[in-house]
């Protein structure tokens, strides 16, 4: 049975019980009294609180306590007891038993639903390939399903379509659409023996390819495989309630086994006055608010970063936190806003640029777009070109109000006149890694255009504040060294690592991870292997369902910056988590020898009902600890000396 069905069924049975508690004082009883206690606490037990029971045999029989152990002593004692004092006419405390399987169900169940969230990246991975494929068959292009594409087949693609399998351009050009594996920003030229990827998207022309990889060989596939791996790497991390229950149970069974044998034998105590100092003990001890601990800080935590536009998955995303060394960063649409843009008009930027607006407009460039959204946000107005034409290898021209005009790369200087100085410029311009354009008028060169996947104007302050912390801060990407480094340098990136394949990337991560944790920020499918493989994930909100699935933390406002305060906020919740596992042990540590009885010639004793009341002070502080996690100062940048 499920972990959800088994809260349910505990939390339905266990309200009457706890309507009997409240309503008790106002004279009010439930029907049945004891009896009908002990069935719904019979039904808790067997159905819900069993698997703790079977966990608790599992590990005794291997010398070993955990999480499951207190819970199964506590409720066992809890019912067993109850039923004993029932016969003889004493007090009950049913509820306790039940309470405490309800409170701790309900922290797998959080647990649980955050786990399943992020398990359908491969699924989404899967889902972006083509369904089909135009084949040539028998001398005709047909449309077949994707598995029936085999090695070697010629496939059509048309514009807008989706590359089916990898292969090899025969025939035709086109620009391709390759972000979503490569995560480069820019669509690429391709032409006859140029390869193609799987999944990626046509642009403008259509082409003819051989298929060289399908099925599980496509880039595509072994990106899905490694992130399946990457998640079945992961080594679960013990939980700190296992490792203090691992000490905390054997000492608790002991004390009360001196605790019965002390009054029973040597203060010559009845044999029930005995049991109830020794149950006390155990009850006392009971794990409800460990139970409360962790997802109930993790709730408050997560609550508070989602008001701050950070989402935070899971604990174990807490505990990595806190060790993190390295922060690796994709390049494209993570430190670079993703799409291209026009830096640099060199000339008369309204000429310029109205001139180089009315060609880009009829044509199909993936660089026209970066040029007219230029000139729209400006506000530039531009003519309509006529006898449009494509100049191979140089650009393109067409005739505006009678003038012959042209837009295209440095082999036009050939046919044209042109400032000397200008050449310079182009040089400086390609050193800050930026593609350059020239723009003529008649036979005059009259300036040029320099576009660029520019930085996001958070990111220096971003990379800044990371490296305060005492963070080294890499950069991991597709990209040419050239482009690479001139961004690093502009945000001051420590490291750059570039001519990354998809595929290489979680190993780079895996490389930098013999070093200390490492956190990964990306957004692209491309990153999906490299956010899975790193301690933490963590990925850009305006990214891919891919990548926001494989990170374990989401910057759901794409602001770079949030890196620094989604591993503030999550040092400080799981701080949080540390301070609920004291509070949960304090009260009862410091009840047991009340409990015990240590104190019973000063009066002061504590029944097991009383041990109920102190346990449940111990639920309360927890919860209380979690909600004060509200008004906690998250510090968003540390500075080291």
């Amino acid at each position: 049975m499920s972990i959800t069905k088994r809260f349910w069924i505990a939390l339905v049975f266990s309200l009457p019980m706890l309507a009997n508690m409240i309503l008790m004082p106002f004279g009010w009883m439930m029907p049945g009294g004891n009896w009908t206690q002990l069935v719904l606490t019979t039904v808790v037990m067997v159905v819900s609180a069993g698997p703790f029971v079977q966990s608790a045999w599992a590990s005794f029989t291997k010398h070993h306590s955990n999480m499951d152990t207190l819970v199964a002593i506590g409720t066992a004692t809890a019912y067993f007891y109850s039923i004993y004092a029932m016969i003889v006419g004493q007090a009950v405390f049913f509820e306790s038993a039940a309470f405490v399987t309800t409170f701790v169900l309900l922290g797998q169940v959080f647990e649980e639903r955050m786990r399943n969230n992020a398990s359908s990246a491969v699924e989404k991975l899967v889902n972006l390939q083509a369904k089909d494929a135009e084949v040539l068959r028998d001398g005709e292009y047909v449309r077949i399903p994707l598995e029936q594409v085999v090695l070697g087949d010629v496939i059509r693609v048309k514009p807008g379509q989706k590359i089916p399998v990898d292969g090899v351009v025969i025939k035709g050009s086109s620009n391709v659409d390759e972000s979503m594996v490569t995560g480069e920003s820019m669509p690429v030229q391709k032409n006859v023996d140029d390869a193609v990827i799987g999944a990626t998207i046509n642009s403008n022309g259509t082409f003819l390819f051989k298929a060289n990889k399908v099925g599980d060989q496509t880039m595509l596939s072994q990106i899905v495989e490694l992130v399946k791996k990457a998640q079945n790497s992961h080594a679960p991390i013990q939980k700190l309630t296992d490792k203090v229950s691992d000490i905390f149970v054997p000492i608790v069974l002991i004390l009360a086994i001196a605790t019965f044998l002390t009054w029973y034998v040597f203060l010559g105590a009845s044999v029930t006055s005995a049991l109830i100092f020794a149950v006390s003990v155990v009850v006392i001890a009971c794990p409800c608010a460990l139970g409360l601990a962790t997802p109930t800080a993790l709730m408050v935590g997560t609550g508070r970063g989602a008001k701050m536009g950070i989402l935070i998955k899971n604990g174990e995303v807490l505990e990595a936190v806190n060790d993190v060394k390295t922060v690796v960063f994709d390049k494209t649409g993570t430190i670079t806003v993703g799409k291209p843009q026009v830096t640099d008009v060199i000339g008369d930027q309204n000429q310029v640029l109205a001139i180089a607006a009315s060609l880009e407009e009829a044509s199909e460039h993936p660089l026209g777009a970066a040029i007219l959204n230029r000139a729209k946000a400006l506000a530039i107005q531009h003519q309509p070109a006529e006898a449009f034409q494509a100049v191979e290898g140089k650009g393109v021209q067409a005739q505006i109000d009678g003038h012959t005009a042209v837009v295209g790369n440095h082999k036009l200087l050939a046919n044209f006149k042109f400032d000397p100085a200008m050449e310079q410029q182009e040089a400086a311009l390609q050193d800050a890694a930026k593609t350059v354009v020239y723009v003529g008028l008649d036979d005059q060169i009259i300036g040029m255009i320099a576009i660029q996947d520019v930085a996001k104007a958070t990111s220096k302050t971003a990379i800044a504040d990371l490296k305060a912390r005492g963070l080294k801060t890499v950069m991991l990407t597709g990209d040419n060294q050239r482009v690479a480094d001139a961004v690093a340098k502009q945000v001051g990136i420590d490291q750059v690592i570039a001519d990354v394949l998809p595929g290489d990337k979680a190993d780079h991560v895996q490389a930098l991870q013999k070093t200390g944790k490492v956190a990964f920020v990306g957004d692209g499918i491309n990153d999906a292997p490299a956010l899975t493989a790193a301690d933490v994930g963590i990925a850009m909100g305006s990214g891919t369902d891919v990548a926001i699935d494989a990170g374990g933390i989401v910057l759901v406002k794409n602001d770079l910056r949030d890196v620094d305060k989604a591993l503030a906020l999550s040092k400080k919740t799981f701080s949080r988590i540390k301070l609920n596992l004291f509070w949960a042990f304090i009260y009862n540590v410091l009840g047991i020898p009340v409990a015990a009885g240590v104190f019973f010639a000063l009066g002061v004793s504590l029944s097991p009902e009383l041990a109920g009341l102190a346990m449940a002070f111990s639920s309360l502080s927890v919860v209380t600890s979690s909600v004060m996690l509200n008004k906690a100062k998250i510090t968003t940048r540390a500075r080291v000396a």
